[in-house]
């Protein structure tokens, strides 16, 4: 029988066409290897404070899902006792790394403040519709935008927050300090910008600032510190409201420093870049007559500030809300704008989808680990899964004593493998436990074998056609791949057995290929073959 008449079967045909599309797709993307074959990267996270089992498993589920989210597939995020979490990688590069630092170091809290009052927060947002949209490409800027849904009873609040507040700003703050104090450099102040004074500049940066008895101070220092006497003795040595941390430049002079640790305060130090605010020329919403208002403050997490339309400003709720910024304008490089936004949209949509972590955590410096399986795993894992296939090829051809089944089953064994291989390769990393998924999904596809080729093959004193002797095949077949599927979803999603992750994965994707591609590809081969009468 020559091959086209095998071909001009749509299930043989779906074989082979899925094995060569995924062929393509390994050509393009690359199969990736897990921390077990290639090593990784491995970030340590002490908790300020002893976590029970239940915010142990809530934290580590949280910190899984923002790393997900931010395009890393298969981390490895566990609990070491009460107070420490471990988060393994495999090798990344340097700026991932980094990034995936911040969106773990985040407390993941969100706020939408008007006018010193919170109008949304982050226990109101449906983390399932969050989103990030497209970025819009300009020729000076590049904009981001994140999607997301809150519930309706944070849109009524919302709603009464916001009325008769048109064209005011919304500052939209992810990790806002509390009980905090920013020293700002007279430097910062001092250069114009949109017609601006130091003075109302201040009172721009005050107005976003403010959150009834919980706004954050700003204090200037002069350009000489001149005046930090006055001011320490003012706001930290006599002052009946004592802040837990105090936020400054990291040029800041030493001695500020010395002193302010010498009082036990929290130093936490930015970038100058950090600590400069971001303005835009869009009108007087300040309310002091400016022409410039408060866009982006890495410094005290001011993602954006975004003016009140008058249709929003109308008390009627609504669900639906986004979070919009775009590249600083200082940015020249076109490359550097892209980055900016496009990382930008990414964490704040890993962030807020993840949820606001329960206790805080301080992030140690991350570490190399090597592969743990040695330099030949690779090959002594594929060595096992060949010869799991020729054993399982051999009791079969044995069983039945027809030598034309080898090249069917190890055709469609080998094909299942490599389409398991291509998929967990391409989206995450082949781990240890995905490698013996495989191999078991080699062994239990032995059972859908014998029952494909007994009615086939032994049946035949039976009525009924090769078409009928498969759907009575196919339904045990499918009825088992049901089964494993129903046995594999609590690993799937199981946060506390991480290590067996990469083993359902495996086994639920052979299941289902098994099921509805390779399984049909091999039965219809043999009816094919025999029902032309050939005994070979």
């Amino acid at each position: 029988m020559g091959i086209m008449n095998y071909v001009k079967d749509r299930r043989i045909l779906a074989f082979i066409v899925l094995v060569a599309i995924f062929a393509i797709l390994d050509l393009i993307y690359g199969i990736h290897l897990g921390i077990d074959f290639a090593g990784g990267i491995q970030i340590p996270i002490a908790l300020q404070s002893p976590a029970d089992a239940a915010n142990m498993s809530l934290m580590t589920s949280i910190i899984s899902q923002r790393i997900s989210t931010f395009g890393l597939s298969n981390p490895n995020v566990y609990g070491e006792g009460n107070s420490q979490i471990i988060v393994q990688l495999a090798n990344a590069s340097q700026a991932t790394i980094q990034g995936t630092i911040k969106i773990i170091e985040s407390q993941g809290q969100f706020q939408g403040i008007v006018n010193g009052r919170e109008a949304v927060n982050g226990t109101g947002i449906i983390t399932d519709t969050v989103a990030a949209a497209p970025l819009t490409i300009t020729s000076n800027s590049v904009g981001w935008q994140v999607n997301f849904e809150v519930s309706p009873a944070a849109a009524v609040r919302f709603a009464k927050v916001t009325l008769g507040q048109a064209n005011q700003q919304i500052y939209f703050f992810l990790d806002r300090p509390s009980n905090a104090i920013v020293l700002l450099n007279y430097s910062i102040i001092s250069n114009p910008q949109y017609g601006l004074t130091p003075q109302s500049y201040q009172v721009l940066l005050e107005k976003a600032t403010a959150l009834g008895n919980q706004s954050i101070p700003i204090q200037i220092i002069s350009s000489n510190a001149s005046n930090w006497n006055a001011t320490l003795y003012q706001y930290f040595k006599v002052n009946n409201k004592r802040y837990d941390q105090v936020i400054l430049a990291k040029n800041t002079p030493g001695f500020i420093v010395s002193d302010l640790k010498a009082l036990n305060y929290t130093v936490v130090t930015k970038t100058t870049a950090n600590m400069t605010p971001v303005l835009f020329p869009q009108g007087s919403a300040s309310g002091i007559g400016s022409t410039a208002e408060l866009e982006i403050w890495p410094a005290i997490g001011l993602l954006y500030g975004p003016t009140l339309s008058p249709g929003i400003a109308q008390g009627i709720p609504s669900q639906q809300y986004l979070v919009t910024g775009s590249s600083p304008p200082n940015m020249t490089s076109s490359t550097a704008r892209l980055n900016f936004s496009e990382q930008q949209a990414k964490t704040i949509s890993s962030i807020l989808r993840g949820g606001a972590l329960p206790i805080p955590v301080i992030v140690g410096a991350p570490t190399t680990i090597p592969p743990t399986l040695g330099k030949h795993a690779e090959l002594i894992s594929a060595v096992a899964a060949l010869i799991a296939v020729l054993s399982v090829t051999a009791i079969i051809v044995i069983r039945y004593r027809k030598l034309f089944l080898i090249g069917p089953i190890i055709l469609t064994t080998l094909g299942e493998l490599f389409i398991i291989a291509s998929i967990l390769g391409i989206v995450g990393g082949i781990d240890l436990a995905a490698v013996a998924g495989m191999i078991a999904v080699v062994g239990t596809g032995v059972d859908a074998q014998i029952i494909i080729s007994d009615e086939l093959l032994v049946q035949h004193s039976e009525s009924g056609t090769m078409k009928s002797k498969l759907n009575r095949a196919f339904y045990i077949v499918w009825a088992d791949a049901a089964l494993v599927t129903i046995a594999m979803m609590p690993l799937l999603f199981s946060t506390s057995l991480l290590t067996v992750i990469g083993f359902a994965e495996s086994t639920l994707i052979g299941a289902l290929l098994g099921a509805f591609i390779t399984r049909p590809a091999y039965g219809h081969i043999i009816s094919r073959h025999y029902s032309r009468g050939s005994d070979a």
